[in-house]
């Protein structure tokens, strides 16, 4: 069986932590917790926590390049670990999704998202599985590279952090079971 990366997205520096565009950066943190692998190595542009789980070894990941430039990294540890890509799953902001919702994709179009854009070009392939976490629309006429930038308000906290749980735990179906078993079970919004 080959191994499996799962790639957080988001800016690295404390003054970018807590913001929209760090939700995949979190839900890697959340899993860190989860399974305590001890400390991160640093290497391949990347913070990088090894797993060992009952559904095999993967990686945790998260970038140390910007945003923009994350499949610089990804590129590497896929090639050194012999990783496929349909074997990555990149975790990464959405404006197009309310706050709260989790959406999965085996494959497609980056939809304006850098990072996942970098990503699927260094890959040479659309075929890799992506977990969009919402964040909302730019209120009024909010830029959305400072909307992304800007940290959740209190009253969305909350929600945020609920889906930081969610995605986890989607993260860790998608590792177990694949990516239409994630799908099947999170990608229904509350109200259905």
């Amino acid at each position: 069986m080959s191994m499996k990366l799962v790639v957080g997205l988001g800016n690295p520096g404390s003054q970018y932590a807590g913001t929209r565009h760090n939700v995949g950066f979190d839900a890697v943190a959340e899993l860190v917790r989860r399974f305590k692998p001890g400390k991160a190595q640093l290497k391949f542009s990347s913070e990088i926590w090894e797993v060992f789980a009952s559904a095999g070894k993967f990686l945790l990941v998260t970038p140390t390049t910007y945003m923009n430039r994350s499949g610089e990294a990804v590129q590497q540890i896929a090639r050194f670990y012999q990783v496929l890509p349909q074997d990555v799953a990149v975790v990464c902001d959405d404006m197009n999704l309310p706050l709260g919702r989790i959406r999965w994709r085996a494959s497609g179009s980056a939809g304006g998202q850098k990072g996942l854009a970098d990503i699927i070009q260094r890959l040479g392939t659309d075929k890799i599985p992506r977990l969009r976490l919402g964040v909302g629309r730019p209120p009024g006429q909010m830029d959305a590279a400072d909307f992304v930038l800007s940290r959740f308000r209190a009253e969305e906290r909350e929600e945020s952090d609920l889906m930081t749980m969610k995605a986890a735990d989607s993260i860790e179906t998608w590792i177990a079971d694949g990516v239409a078993s994630a799908m099947n079970r999170f990608n229904r919004s509350p109200e259905e």
